[in-house]
């Protein structure tokens, strides 16, 4: 009991540090950040694979079970792993042991996911790596539909206009729209006419690539006047049979 009878003896002291506790702790409250999500160091990996128009079928057994098995022989620490295919995206969630280095493991997903892609169907893309946390978790979702625009129309539009103007929103962070169909040229191929020729359709698919280009050409001087040459045989409309 000897703060007891301290306090007695010096009672002017003790009523000073109370006050000082007191003014402290309410500017301690004022200036304490606050957040509807604190980060959380939580060990687990996102890995997200998309190839649009592959069935949920061949996205688990083609894609996401070739890059489970690679991931066990070179991610340090797994705990376990999760995935889940949907049409044309395959994620998988890898769960780290406590304490494990999310940025090393991130690292060799990375790096093992490059050299899955010549083994895993042609013109699939790199896939995206992230980190789970809270703050990565959607608090807000928008759909887009309309009477009159097409898919390939919302989706430009959800891209193109809503999401710029959204992603000005201090703190805010804005994934790439989900759903709806990516504006392409369509080209309608006559078969007897095929045929006749002795082609097939990837004959025509290699034509299309290797003349859809976009090439910087430079200038030329005419006289005492210099022009922008422009070359563009990238197709901008549908092509009819």
């Amino acid at each position: 009991m000897w703060i007891v009878r301290l306090a007695l003896r010096r009672p002017y002291t003790f009523v000073v540090m109370a006050l000082l506790i007191a003014i402290l702790g309410v500017i301690s409250i004022a200036n304490t950040p606050t957040d509807v999500f604190p980060f959380i160091n939580i060990p687990v990996a996102g890995v997200i694979w998309s190839y649009p128009g592959m069935s949920p079928d061949d996205m688990a057994k083609r894609v996401l079970l070739v890059s489970e098995r690679a991931m066990t022989t070179t991610v340090n620490g797994i705990e376990h792993i999760e995935a889940t295919s949907y049409n044309g995206i395959g994620l998988i969630r890898v769960y780290l042991q406590p304490g494990s280095n999310i940025d090393l493991a991130i690292s060799q997903i990375v790096a093992v996911s490059q050299t899955l892609l010549r083994a895993l169907p042609p013109g699939i893309f790199p896939p995206l790596v992230v980190q789970y946390d809270a703050s990565s978790v959607p608090i807000l979702q928008l759909g887009l539909s309309s009477n009159t625009l097409t898919e390939q129309e919302l989706y430009d539009y959800g891209q193109n206009f809503i999401r710029t103007r959204l992603s000005t929103v201090p703190g805010i962070s804005v994934p790439l729209p989900y759903g709806g169909k990516v504006r392409g040229v369509m080209v309608d191929l006559n078969p007897g006419a095929l045929f006749g020729k002795g082609l097939s359709a990837t004959d025509v698919s290699n034509a299309l690539n290797v003349q859809n280009l976009i090439l910087p050409t430079g200038t030329v001087k005419v006289g005492t006047r210099e022009y922008l040459i422009q070359l563009n045989s990238s197709p901008e409309t549908d092509i009819g049979p």
